[in-house]
Formats: structure tokens, sequence, C-alpha cells
């Protein structure tokens, strides 16, 4: 049984739980805390944060409407968990802070990922991960594409042992936040309005386009969203040998990421067997009959939703120990938000 030593940051009961949430402004922000709500999550007090500029609006909690206070001038010694949904620049600032005051940090950005010491979690598959490594009190949230490929792959990879990943992602704009998701819905009634427009968030027309550029390149011409499912596919399946081959495209979606996987298995693949397996995997929803919409899309399914849905299983014609699927999922909910507060819901069933 998993014993997680959290005597320091949780209450031994349940009368007083203060959960914080950062960047309570933004599109992830804004779903943290619907999310909260709508889970009936057992917190007490919830305080909201953001930049300074953001000081006096407000977010609504259920039916009421809650201030947002600067996050750079709260005191974090009366919180026992801090939901991050903030950048990498925000989250370098206060998550030491908060941890340092005593509170535990979830944290959404990128910023902490790929420290040994920051464990990095999707509890469906590597809660354990959250007692071997934490040490600083943070633990990361994945990338959204990371977290539904990871419901994915962790079920086959436990049963046939993956060795290789080939990923093709496509990927909404409010993966972007809210300026992508403005940027594509000003340029789309420009030009169905038949007026010129000029990219200001993408770096070209994003409307009725697809972009094989999501952040920005690396020196060995993968782009930076590549290079994160990479390095987090592996160190959330724990194995270092597993080769993980990625290519991430930017669609006109608004909200939901889709990805064509194909793996590569040490043992011979059954397609039922695999069908059967992920439809009793936690998190995860089958969309699989072959025929006319008989398969999951961001917008039929995953939008709005909790599961990761797959569908199109298949055996590569060629290969006995090859399987591609299909995977979608909602990237600001179950790919950010949903997570980090199925993090701190663990942690709390786990120690009370």
């Amino acid at each position: 049984m998993l014993r997680l030593h959290l005597h320091r940051y949780l209450p031994m009961t349940d009368s007083y739980l203060h959960i914080a949430v950062v960047g309570a402004t933004g599109t992830v922000g804004r779903a943290m805390v619907d999310i909260l709500h709508q889970r009936k999550f057992p917190l007490t007090r919830l305080s909201l944060l953001a930049s300074s500029r953001s000081v006096g609006e407000s977010v609504p909690y259920g039916r009421r409407d809650q201030a947002v206070m600067d996050a750079d001038e709260f005191d974090f010694s009366d919180c026992q968990i801090v939901l991050m949904a903030a950048g990498s620049e925000v989250a370098r600032r206060i998550a030491p802070k908060a941890a340092a005051a005593g509170a535990l940090v979830i944290d959404n950005s990128a910023e902490f990922r790929y420290d040994e010491d920051v464990p990095l979690v999707v509890p469906e598959v590597n809660p354990q991960h959250i007692a071997e490594r934490m040490t600083r009190n943070i633990i990361a949230n994945p990338n959204c594409s990371t977290i539904q490929l990871m419901l994915a792959v962790a079920p086959v990879h436990q049963s046939l042992g993956v060795e290789a990943i080939q990923v093709a992602t496509y990927q909404s704009v409010s993966g972007a936040g809210r300026a992508g998701i403005d940027e594509l819905a000003k340029q789309t009634m420009d030009m169905l309005s038949f007026q010129s427009l000029e990219p200001a968030f993408f770096p070209v027309q994003m409307a009725f386009n697809v972009l094989p550029q999501i952040d920005r390149f690396e020196d060995n011409g993968f782009t930076r969203e590549e290079m994160k499912i990479v390095w987090e596919s592996r160190k959330v399946l724990g194995n270092d040998e597993i080769r993980v081959n990625v290519t991430a495209v930017r669609v006109p979606v608004f909200y939901g990421h889709s990805e064509a996987v194909h793996l590569t298995t040490r043992k011979s693949v059954d397609v039922a067997a695999v069908r059967q397996l992920l439809s009793d995997s936690p998190g995860v929803t089958v969309v699989d009959q072959p025929g006319e919409g008989g398969y999951p899309t961001a917008v039929t399914h995953a939008a709005g939703q909790d599961p990761v849905f797959i569908g199109r299983i298949r055996a590569d014609l060629d290969n006995p120990h090859g399987l591609n699927l299909w995977v979608v999922s909602d990237n600001v909910r179950k790919g950010a938000a949903l997570n980090a507060i199925q993090i701190a819901e663990f942690l709390v069933k786990s120690h009370l």
C-alpha cells in the first residue's frame, strides 16, 4: 500500500483545508475553479490569485463570485495545497515561495517537469512517484498532449511492453491560451467576411490552416512541444529506453487535442485484448466501431468532458508487434485542470 508522509502539509482531519489557485483568471485557472466545485472538492477555504493587474476581478465559484487577490502579495503559510495555473515565469517565482511556506504545490507549467526531485504525475498512471520522488513540496503536471497519450500508452506498456511510440498530434488553439482562441475566432470571422487578415499571435494564418509548429524550434529540428512529449513520456512511464518520435501540429479547433499513435510492443498484439484492456482502464472511454462516425473526435466527444477517448484500434498491417490508436481529450480539462485536481484528490484521500 502506498504511504505518503504528508502530515507536514495536510491536516489530520478534513475540518480545514485551504486551497489556493494561482492564475485563477486564465483559461486553465477558471477551469480549475469550476472543477473544484463540480467535484465537490472538500475544501474549507478557497483563495483565487493572479497578477496585480487582475486584482479586483472576480471568478465564479458555484453560484457566487469570488474576488481575485495578488499572488505576489499573498501569504501561503495557511494553505495546504496550491494549484498553479500560470506560466513558467510565475511558477519560478511563486511555487518555491509557497512550498517554503509549507504548502504542497501542484504546478501546471513546464518549469519543474524535468527536475529529478519533482514527480511528474498522471494519477491514473504513476501516483506512486509522488511518494518516491517528492522532496521539494512540488508536483508537476505533464503537458496536455502527454497526459492523454499516457492514458492510452500506459495500460498497453504494462501488458505488452512498449518499445517505441510514434505520435502525430493535432492540437487545438486553446493549448496556446486565450490569445490562441481569440486569434482563431477573429481570423475565422475576417475570412468569412472577406476581410484581409494579419497573423498576430501565431506565426502564420491559423484559420482554415494546419501549422506543423508548436512552440520554438530546438537545435535538433524538433519543436519544444515535440521534445516535451519525448521527455515527459519517458519520465511518467519510468523508462528512458522507450523510443519516442513526435510531430506536433496546431489545427483550427478551439478545444480538444487529437493524436494518431503507433506503438511498437515487445509482445504480439491482440486487438480484441487491447480493446478490452483500454475499456477497463481508469479515465479512458473506448469509442471504436469500424463504420461512419464510430470513432471519437475532439468536438463531438472530448470538449468539456473528463475522459480520454480512444478509437481506431488497429494492428499494424506488417508488424505483429505494432498497434495503431486514435486518442482525443479536452486539453484544458483533463490535459491541465482536472489532472491537477485529481492529484490533489489523491493526496487528500491517501492522507486522510
